[in-house]
């Protein structure tokens, strides 16, 4: 099958998540993707976080997948050579280096437009140009923190809370795909390349639209009617941190079910929206709730909110996640079961979907990793294993017009 994204080359000159996660995607879809890495090293998360001796670790290959590895020291006036030829005949080049990294290697925007004018420049960032934190490394955290996810995450008795998700990292990557294809579209039109660049402090504060929005809410009317801490409690001048609370106006929360006191999953996250509250009633047993003044409007359930969810966890009791789930999405209520990693891998709806997909390696064997959370009706992009170590250089070299005399040179010089 024909993918959309076959013919496009794209140099991947990035390392640990946010960029690679961006390049995997797009092969994913068929590009042609040629990870440029450090002869004898490479992507440093080949080795982080290893559980097997002299194997890629899972954080390398579950981030690379279907690309090609070419090796390369571009400080050597060879492969600066060499690189030079694969920009010549590339589509994108992405890159999270450091600021001014590529500058230094002698491949400035103005170098890079001279080789290739159609040339699409991909750059992952910490915080947008000129912004005055511009100079500060970032790792997931940091940009977690900076972009204002951690300060409005956790317990209002409690400090900034961490997402496990990776809103700074892959999320940058997507953003940043995004803005690649539209570039692509865009020399289409004018056959111009551009500068693509994404922070990661901007791809975390996208996804925290609700919590500007609150912000603004806040400062208008002083309270926030959907938050825990309404009516009984204070708000201050910041958005607080809402615990398992709903973000979106509906109120929700953790519960527990059937085994919680030795299962620290054994819980389902409940949603009391408006037009689901009879049903709700209904299924709970409590018929008596659905004209009752004191329930009857959220208005109305929202100063006892914890007393109704308190209600709804005494029904849980004899019931394990599962089953609660299975009862109540009978009942159209928005719920699901507080899933593990383990339980995610064993999905076998997310298998046949794809979404969780195992690949054959060379020297790990099969590994369990992510497939394509974009679903098509006329592609399903296939998952091969990441690339070992420099295993395509004589392959992209060879394409390149390089002789196997001139590959072994190359190789002599340590230069691939």
């Amino acid at each position: 099958m024909t993918k959309p994204l076959e013919g496009i080359k794209i140099i991947d000159f990035t390392h640990v998540q946010a960029g690679p996660a961006c390049t995997q995607l797009l092969a994913w879809f068929g590009a042609n993707v040629i990870k440029v890495e450090r002869p004898g090293s490479g992507d440093v998360t080949r080795n982080q976080l290893r559980d097997i001796p002299d194997a890629d670790a899972l954080y390398f290959t579950m981030l690379n997948s279907n690309k090609k590895s070419l090796t390369l020291d571009t400080k050597k006036a060879e492969g600066k050579e060499v690189l030079e030829k694969l920009i010549r005949e590339s589509d994108v080049l992405v890159e999270n280096f450091g600021p001014g990294a590529l500058d230094r290697m002698g491949f400035s925007w103005e170098r890079l437009n001279e080789l290739n004018p159609k040339m699409i420049v991909a750059s992952v960032k910490g915080f947008s140009d000129g912004h005055h934190y511009d100079d500060l490394k970032v790792y997931e955290n940091v940009a977690q923190c900076a972009g204002g996810a951690a300060s409005t995450t956790g317990f209002w008795d409690g400090p900034p809370t961490i997402s496990a998700a990776a809103l700074g990292d892959s999320n940058t990557g997507m953003h940043l795909a995004i803005g690649i294809l539209t570039a692509l579209l865009g020399r289409d039109k004018t056959g111009k390349g551009q500068k693509v660049a994404v922070s990661m402090q901007d791809s975390v504060l996208n996804l925290c639209r609700v919590k500007l929005r609150d912000q603004q809410r806040l400062e208008r009317v002083g309270y926030l009617e959907e938050y825990p801490q309404y009516p009984h409690g204070e708000f201050s001048d910041v958005v607080p941190r809402g615990g398992n609370a709903g973000g979106g106006g509906q109120p929700g929360w953790v519960l527990k079910c059937k085994g919680w006191e030795t299962d620290p999953n054994a819980y389902i996250y409940f949603t009391i929206q408006g037009h689901a509250w009879e049903p709700i009633c209904k299924a709970l047993g409590k018929p008596e709730w659905i004209d009752d003044p004191a329930y009857k409007t959220a208005e109305a359930r929202q100063p006892h909110i914890f007393e109704i969810f308190k209600t709804i966890e005494a029904w849980l009791a004899d019931k394990t996640k599962f089953e609660a789930v299975d009862i109540l999405r009978k009942f159209d209520i928005p719920c699901a079961p507080v899933l593990t990693m383990k339980e995610l891998a064993n999905d076998p709806s997310l298998r046949a979907s794809g979404t969780i997909v195992e690949v054959p390696h060379k020297k790990r064997g099969s590994y369990l990793t992510v497939g394509s959370p974009i679903k098509f009706s006329d592609m399903k992009p296939h998952v091969t294993a990441s690339p070992l170590l420099g295993e395509h250089t004589d392959e992209v070299l060879v394409g390149l017009g390089y002789s196997q005399q001139e590959i072994f040179n190359l190789r002599e010089i340590k230069a691939v």
